[in-house]
């Protein structure tokens, strides 16, 4: 008798047990559900003059069974196939995979209008959208001197956006009280320092932020770099003081959730700062070195439970103060993969975009070159990098990283792939 091998099991048999149609509708279903037609008759071929009829009465019923058995396999692997939900679109894969390496780059940039233009101050439309067209950036910020009236706002982000093929992030500090840009020169909604409203619960916390974001929407911005995280612990500190949700740890945890939810209420982006925790400082970042003498569990105490909470309402995005933690590294945490990737996105999970706190500001311009300071803040763990002092050598010094192998492409991939989810879950590229 010939024995026939099939998927790793040796068989053997008689065919004549087993009518022609019924072997042709077993082929047929093995056909049906894969790619090259097998022909079950292979197991039951046979010799003459081999086996007894009692062999023969035991052995057909055991084969008619497997047959049986592996049609009935088949069935159900073609309904599983059948009933697993089609992979989610992958907009950002798309885009990244079609990106030369100078693209990829530029989109770890948020810059100001006029790191572009070359202008002292940048409010026509068009000017920038030909500068964004030659150096294709990830995102903008706009200030208050870019924002003359509510007709030219929207025009001029109108055009930006309008000039790049995968979508651009524009940005705006809108926190309420003495840091915002639209409601003093444009007259938006006024909404005061988030300080002043904690005692009116989350409520509150959240129909400001989706005020703030719908006011933000109407004019073309699509990011804010609002709820301030930080605690307000050290009274002496002016630089953070009121716009802070609160001095409680607990308080500010449940505000800066709610304020969350306001934000993507209103469709818009939103980003927790200062990473990991400016309201315990004394000095500010913007002038010079900010120290957070905090051990890590007073840290994991006092300073983080806000940014927790906003990671697990969602925030989109995480901005990294220039603040130097000693417990944590002799860095500043812009450049500190202890802070940025160990701490960050380890211990508490976040999986969004981390964002610098603008590159330009003393605490790290004057340790660093702004080429240096760039590559450092993506080794870090970084993965979008706002207002460099010069934004030219900071992308030849990240061009010349890879060149090297200093830095590599599956890192940059990394962050790049961050931006464009950003901006495909915000509608800003197409699925």
């Amino acid at each position: 008798m010939r024995i026939a091998t099939f998927a790793g099991f040796s068989l053997c048999g008689r065919s004549n047990r087993i009518e022609n149609a019924q072997l042709t509708r077993y082929n047929a279903i093995y056909a049906k559900y894969t790619k090259d037609r097998f022909d079950l008759t292979l197991f039951f071929l046979p010799t003459a003059g081999e086996g007894s009829a009692k062999n023969d009465r035991r052995r057909v019923p055991v084969f008619r069974k497997l047959v049986y058995l592996l049609s009935s396999l088949l069935f159900l692997l073609a309904g599983l196939r059948n009933a697993l939900p089609a992979p989610e679109p992958d907009p950002a894969g798309k885009r990244l995979a079609a990106m030369d390496t100078r693209e990829k780059l530029l989109q770890l940039f948020l810059v100001t209008p006029e790191a572009l233009t070359g202008e002292n101050t940048a409010t026509e439309g068009e000017r920038l959208a030909s500068a964004l067209r030659d150096t294709p950036v990830g995102g903008i910020v706009l200030f208050t001197k870019n924002l003359v009236t509510s007709e030219q706002t929207r025009a001029l982000t109108a055009a930006a956006a309008g000039a790049v093929e995968n979508g651009l992030l524009i940005g705006v500090d809108e926190e309420g009280g003495t840091v915002n840009r639209l409601m003093s020169r444009l007259g938006t909604t006024w909404v005061g320092p988030m300080y002043d409203y904690r005692a009116e619960g989350p409520e509150t916390a959240r129909e400001n932020a989706r005020t703030v974001g719908e006011d933000l929407r109407d004019h073309g911005f699509n990011l804010d770099f609002a709820p301030v995280a930080d605690v307000w612990t050290n009274p002496a500190n002016t630089v953070i003081g009121r716009r802070a949700y609160s001095d409680d740890p607990r308080e500010a945890s449940r505000l800066v959730a709610a304020a969350v939810e306001g934000f993507h209420e209103a469709g818009v982006l939103c980003t927790l700062k200062h990473f990991p925790g400016h309201g315990d400082t004394s000095t500010d970042s913007h002038t010079g070195a900010a120290l957070v003498d905090l051990s890590l569990e007073e840290l994991e105490e006092t300073q983080l439970p806000p940014f927790a909470a906003g990671i697990e309402a969602g925030a989109d995005l995480v901005m990294v103060g220039h603040l130097t933690v000693p417990a944590l590294d002799a860095v500043p945490a812009t450049v500190s993969r202890a802070v940025v990737t160990d701490l960050l996105r380890e211990e508490l999970g976040f999986e969004g975009a981390v964002i610098t706190d603008a590159l330009n500001m003393s605490a790290v311009s004057a340790l660093y070159e702004p080429g240096e300071l760039a590559l450092r803040a993506l080794e870090a763990g970084v993965d979008i990098l706002l207002m460099p002092e010069d934004l030219p050598a900071s992308l030849n010094a990240l061009e010349s990283a890879l060149e090297s192998g200093e830095l590599t492409m599956e890192r940059v991939d990394e962050s790049v792939r961050r931006v464009l989810t950003l901006k495909a879950r915000r509608g800003l590229i197409p699925g």
